[in-house]
C-alpha cells in the first residue's frame, strides 16, 4: 500500500509494461474490497485501486465533495504515477466517478465498466435516497447500516457468516459521520449530471448489474447502456448490490472477456 503526496491512499500490480485497468470502490468501504479482482486482473493488466476522497486511508480536501472533485483525485492520482490512460472499473459510486471521469476526461479513459451503479430513479426512489441522506447527518452511518445490508446482501449470505459480511459492516461504521453523509449526497444528486449529458461517453463500456438490485436495478443499467454507443449491457441473476462480494467470479469473467476485447495497445503507459 502506497499514499501520495495528495493524501490518496493507492495500490498497484501487475506487469509493469501491461495496460492499466483503475478499480474505483463505493460509497462506505475502501480499496480492499477488490481483493479478489486485483489478484486476477493482475495477471494481465497492471492493477491500480485506490481509496476514493475521505475513505479508507485517504484523506478529504477541505472543500464540497462532488463527482467532479472525485473524478479530480482520479487524474490526480495518474499523474502521480505517471500512467496516460486507463480502463476504469467502477461500483456504484465508483461507478458513477468513472462516468464523470470519463466526460471530464476520454483521452485518459480506455474503456469502462460500470457495476451496480444508479441512474434516472423514479419520483419515490429518489425520496427513499434522500430520506437515507437524513438519517444517516443525524445517526451517522450506524442509524442505516441494517437496512444498508439488507439492500447489499442476499439472506443466506447474510447468514452464511462470511468474513466479507463482516469487514463491510465495519468498514462502513469506522467512516467520518460527517463525510459519510455528504458522500451519500453526492450518491443522491450526482446521478442527474450523468442522464442525457450533453458531453456523450464514446468509450467502449461494460454495465453490470444484478437482477434484485433494488437501487441499481435491470432497468437503470439498460438505461445507462442505452446513452453509450456500443455500450454491452450483463444482468447478474439473483443477486442484490453487493453480488460483486458475495459471488466474485461472476463478475470477474465478465470484466476479463471485456477487457480482452477492449483495451488496445495505445493504453499502454
Amino acid at each position: 500500500m502506497h499514499v501520495t503526496q495528495r493524501g490518496t491512499v493507492y495500490s498497484l500490480s501487475g506487469p509493469e509494461n501491461a495496460p492499466v485497468v483503475t478499480l474505483i470502490h463505493g460509497i462506505g468501504v475502501n480499496h480492499q474490497l477488490w481483493r479478489d479482482y486485483q489478484h486476477t486482473l493482475s495477471n494481465h493488466y497492471q492493477v491500480l485501486s485506490y481509496d476514493i476522497l475521505g475513505h479508507g486511508g485517504s484523506s478529504r480536501p477541505p472543500e464540497p465533495l462532488s463527482l467532479s472533485l472525485f473524478a479530480e483525485q482520479l487524474r490526480d492520482l495518474l499523474d502521480d504515477l505517471q500512467i496516460e490512460s486507463c480502463a476504469a472499473v467502477g461500483f456504484s459510486m465508483g461507478g458513477m466517478i468513472n462516468r464523470r471521469f470519463a466526460m471530464d476526461h476520454p483521452e485518459r479513459t480506455s474503456a469502462l465498466v460500470i457495476m451496480n451503479s444508479p441512474h434516472e430513479r423514479s419520483v419515490n426512489a429518489q425520496k427513499l435516497v434522500e430520506e437515507r441522506v437524513r438519517n444517516t447527518a443525524a445517526g451517522g452511518p450506524s442509524a442505516t447500516i441494517d437496512t444498508s445490508m439488507a439492500r447489499w446482501f442476499t439472506p443466506e449470505f447474510l447468514a452464511s457468516k462470511n468474513p466479507i459480511v463482516d469487514e463491510v459492516r465495519a468498514w462502513v461504521l469506522a467512516n467520518d459521520p460527517r463525510t459519510y453523509t455528504e458522500v451519500r449526497q453526492v450518491l443522491a444528486s450526482g446521478v442527474t449530471e450523468l442522464i442525457r449529458p450533453q458531453q456523450s461517453i464514446d468509450t467502449p463500456t461494460l454495465v453490470i448489474t444484478c437482477e434484485n438490485d433494488s437501487g441499481s436495478n435491470p432497468d437503470m443499467a439498460y438505461g445507462i447502456s442505452s446513452e453509450i454507443d456500443g455500450a454491452q449491457t450483463v444482468i447478474i441473476p439473483r443477486l442484490q448490490h453487493m453480488g460483486l462480494s458475495e459471488q466474485p467470479e461472476l463478475f470477474i469473467s465478465e470484466i476479463v472477456r471485456f477487457l480482452d476485447d477492449s483495451i488496445k495497445t495505445d493504453c499502454v503507459p
